[in-house]
């Protein structure tokens, strides 16, 4: 197993970070059961790292799914679907007008993705929203309470032979006038879609700023965030680089760690071997294209951790009261880990990232003792 490492960004110019995108405040409150997500205070945590405070931003329950992934998700097909059709963006989105759009012009599309997990879920839920067939591309070795949640949304799984790229690939290629791909991540002559989704994550990340605005709870010092292929963490920085805090950490597996070797080289490069952490949301080979200058430019610090400092940190997170999944824990695992090396001290107040509950209960059971 290699060695989890710590690099200081040599690159870093928080300025250069593109403004936060948006998705249409009316679109995500349309979606059922919508509601904003807690700020959870994690005491034991923040005593374990010898930090002021820790704060959780605990996404195990977003629209009835055990992830935020759904808001990147329904707002990129909501977006991809409207230019697919040829038809304007509506002043006010919503997942109804979109329902009527698809019924009146759209009703022979099938909605296509490749998945870890959580976007593939989160895409199907949307075809299932729609009335719409999905079909949802995963890596060999997924487990299977993760492939039996996308069929539950009523969506066609395809394992195919390799990892996450190789998964991405497969979607691509049924890319055409009847097959819509919502991909999470982006590659060549394909940027819009994932574009979407990373503005589709700005209604959670402004759910904390406006904590923050309010004065409920504090301005961070540190904000930690997984990296995956970066989107998500394209959409952190976004949020975070012109505020005050003092660093931005971005946190990737030992054996799936296509960013921070990226950002040693300079450059996007695509890593050898097999990507198999249990963070199976992080199991990326390659960035992506659209998110990597934000989050080149964006993390002051990359740190990556091995699947043990996940298990570590997921076993904190549940005496802190939070259930959180083997990515969710990511950006724990990542402080505790480094906590030296990041100079975490006794007037930071931190912001975490759970962005994943129980995806494997079985595997959840084995490493806490209960299944929460």
């Amino acid at each position: 197993m290699s060695t989890p490492r710590l690099t200081h960004n040599a690159h870093v110019d928080r300025a250069s970070v593109s403004k936060a995108g948006i998705a249409d405040p009316a679109f995500h409150p349309s979606l059922p059961d919508f509601a904003t997500t807690p700020l959870r205070p994690a005491p034991k945590s923040a005593q374990r790292l010898g930090v002021r405070s820790v704060l959780v931003k605990d996404e195990s329950q977003r629209l009835g799914m055990p992830s935020f992934k759904i808001l990147g998700a329904s707002w990129a097909a909501y977006r991809t679907i409207m230019a697919h059709l040829g038809l304007a963006v509506g002043a006010q989105p919503t997942l109804a007008s979109l329902r009527e759009a698809v019924a009146a012009q759209g009703s022979d599309l099938t909605l296509v993705a490749a998945t870890d997990g959580n976007h593939g879920r989160a895409v199907a839920r949307m075809a299932k929203l729609l009335g719409l067939p999905g079909i949802i591309m995963v890596p060999g070795g997924t487990v299977d309470s993760r492939i039996e949640a996308i069929r539950g949304e009523g969506a066609d799984v395809r394992v195919v032979k390799g990892g996450y790229d190789e998964a991405i690939a497969a979607s691509a290629a049924l890319s055409d006038d009847r097959h819509v791909v919502i991909s999470d991540t982006s590659w060549e002559g394909y940027t819009d879609t994932p574009g979407w989704v990373i503005d589709g994550y700005s209604t959670m990340l402004k759910e904390i700023t406006d904590e923050i605005g309010a004065g409920r709870v504090a301005e961070p010092t540190v904000v930690v965030a997984q990296m995956g292929v970066g989107a998500f963490a394209a959409a952190v920085t976004r949020e975070f680089a012109t505020r005050p805090a003092r660093m931005l950490v971005g946190v990737e597996p030992v054996s799936a760690d296509c960013i921070i070797t990226s950002a040693e080289a300079g450059r996007i490069l695509t890593i050898p071997g097999t990507q198999d952490s249990i963070m199976a949301g992080l199991n990326c080979g390659t960035p992506s294209i659209i998110a990597w200058d934000d989050v080149f430019h964006g993390y002051d610090v990359f740190v990556t951790v091995t699947d043990d400092d996940a298990r570590d940190a997921m076993r904190l997170l549940h005496d802190d009261g939070i259930a959180a999944g083997e990515s969710g824990a990511a950006g724990l695992a990542g402080l505790l880990a480094h906590a030296q090396g990041l100079g975490l001290g006794s007037q930071d107040d931190l912001i975490i990232l759970v962005t994943e509950g129980i995806t494997d209960p079985v595997a959840y059971r084995e490493i806490i003792g209960t299944d929460g």
